[in-house]
């Protein structure tokens, strides 16, 4: 097995149902121009607010990706 190197960068997701597809939409983001995705680690949850009530909720999720010469 040869060595790799992997990259890592921060992405925020959005979703008026759930945190989970919040995540899920970052993620699905990033797959459509990386390569070769091997980890998705979710590092902060928050909610954006209207009037006092919930409106969005966000997923701030590290994804790593193999990188490529």
């Amino acid at each position: 097995m040869s060595d790799s190197v992997y990259k890592v960068i921060e992405l925020v997701g959005t979703s008026p149902e759930s945190w989970e597809k919040a995540a899920q939409n970052a993620v699905a983001t990033a797959r459509k121009s990386l390569t070769d995705l091997r980890v998705a680690e979710i590092s902060e949850l928050d909610m954006q607010l209207e009037d006092g009530r919930v409106s969005r909720y966000r997923a701030k999720v590290k994804v790593s990706f193999r990188y490529q010469d």
